[in-house]
């Protein structure tokens, strides 16, 4: 045989090997599940607010900083959990989050007065951070692209969710086992989910070091570009109006419900049926763009809070309707966000998430402080007042997206045309 013969075609490389997803339910149920334990903890104080009064002899607005000190210490959280999660891995901080966030939740049970009860719930905020920005940049990076928004419209869901959930479970637990009881419960509940979490979740992919992004430059770059801030604006909207319309429901709550508790629990819980319905509703909506999404469920959820005020003297089942609407809208605007952020992130996904993140607890932080400036009209005017936040958040997010449009950059932010 010839030496000409012998020579063989250099190989030709073949094509990337597809990448590997994480199974879908597996990884989102548990998931799920710990975001209502952990997100629930910033509300599960407020159906205990008269314990505290009275049994640390507080007063009223001091009692209810246990509500504020662990919404502002989450908050603040987020702008360390984010990097946190993109030097150290997705998989890593978002357990080691669980545990520490388990721990502090416990040790708040255990506080005997007002300044150890504030000092405790600040900690417990502070930890529970660590689990939202990883959990959200795990599913938006290992969960395959056609399920993708149902897992996150799943995932916050389940923290919306999380609001009536934890002060319907604080309720029940109350009469029966005491004010600790919710703190307790939520530390076994997180610690079990943490321990399947280890199992189920994926290994942190190794890191070279060679082309590590700085996430707090991240953090700057994506303020400093016009659509992403558009976009984080409009994020501010989303849970101000949804705490501001059921802090109204509580304090200024239409006469149909006034002093009667069970209609009440029942009215909260009648806007559950949204968020089962919002990921299959997700699936639905996928070929359309993210901010498509989040401009049309934006303007849904200020309509329904429009028709909400104009019903709320009709009775309860009037009201029941409107709030389905209204949650829906909702827990369709979060997780398109999130995808419309986390789009052009790049490897600082999780500090773009935890951005949205800061900015997403920070509207829920002022919501009382917007149903307190409209209590004067009534659960009406509180409803206005939301509709009207909201609809100023669908204008900006269609702002968003022509600005996206205007710069889009191949391979980078591709123009939405849906």
């Amino acid at each position: 045989m010839s030496q000409q013969a012998q020579v063989r075609p250099a190989a030709t490389p073949g094509p990337d090997p597809e990448p590997h997803w994480a199974p879908t339910g597996r990884t989102i149920v548990p998931l799920a599940a710990a975001g209502v334990f952990v997100v629930g903890q910033l509300y599960v104080v407020i159906p205990l607010l008269g314990e505290f009064t009275a049994g640390w002899r507080a007063g009223t607005a001091q009692a209810a900083w246990m509500v504020t000190a662990f919404g502002f210490a989450y908050a603040a959280g987020f702008l360390f959990s984010g990097p946190a999660a993109d030097r150290f891995g997705r998989r890593r901080v978002l357990l080691i989050g669980l545990v520490a966030s388990a721990l502090a939740t416990g040790a708040v049970g255990l506080a005997d007065d007002l300044a150890s009860g504030l000092t405790l719930r600040a900690i417990q905020g502070f930890t529970s951070a660590f689990f939202a920005p990883a959990a959200l940049a795990y599913v938006a990076e290992r969960i395959a692209p056609p399920r993708r928004p149902i897992a996150l419209t799943t995932m916050t869901s389940g923290f919306i969710a999380s609001a009536i959930i934890a002060q319907a479970a604080a309720t029940l637990l109350l009469p029966a086992f005491g004010w600790q009881s919710p703190f307790f419960g939520g530390t076994v509940g997180v610690l079990a989910l943490a321990a399947i979490l280890y199992f189920v979740l994926e290994p942190d992919p190794a890191r070279d070091g060679t082309a590590r992004t700085n996430p707090l430059r991240a953090m700057g770059a994506m303020l400093r570009r016009r659509d992403t801030l558009l976009l984080y604006l409009a994020t501010a909207t989303v849970l101000a109006s949804f705490v501001a319309v059921y802090t109204g429901l509580e304090t200024v709550g239409p006469e149909a419900v006034a002093g009667n508790p069970t209609a009440m629990l029942l009215l909260r819980a009648s806007a559950l049926p949204a968020f089962l319905a919002a990921p299959w509703i997700a699936g639905r909506l996928r070929k359309y763009a993210p901010t498509t999404r989040v401009v049309g469920a934006l303007a849904v959820a200020a309509a329904s809070a429009f028709l909400a005020a104009a019903v709320s003297g009709l009775g309860v089942w009037a009201i029941a309707v409107c709030l389905l609407e209204f949650v829906g809208g909702v827990a369709l605007a979060a997780p398109g966000l999130i995808e419309a952020v986390g789009s052009v992130a790049g490897p600082a996904r999780a500090a773009a998430t935890a951005l949205y993140t800061f900015v997403l607890f920070i509207g829920a932080s002022l919501g009382p402080q917007l149903a307190a400036f409209a209590d004067a009209a009534g659960f009406a005017g509180v409803c206005v007042a939301a509709g009207t936040l909201l609809a100023a958040g669908s204008m900006i997010a269609l702002a968003a997206r022509r600005t996206r449009n205007s710069m889009a950059l191949p391979g980078l932010y591709p123009q939405e045309t849906r």
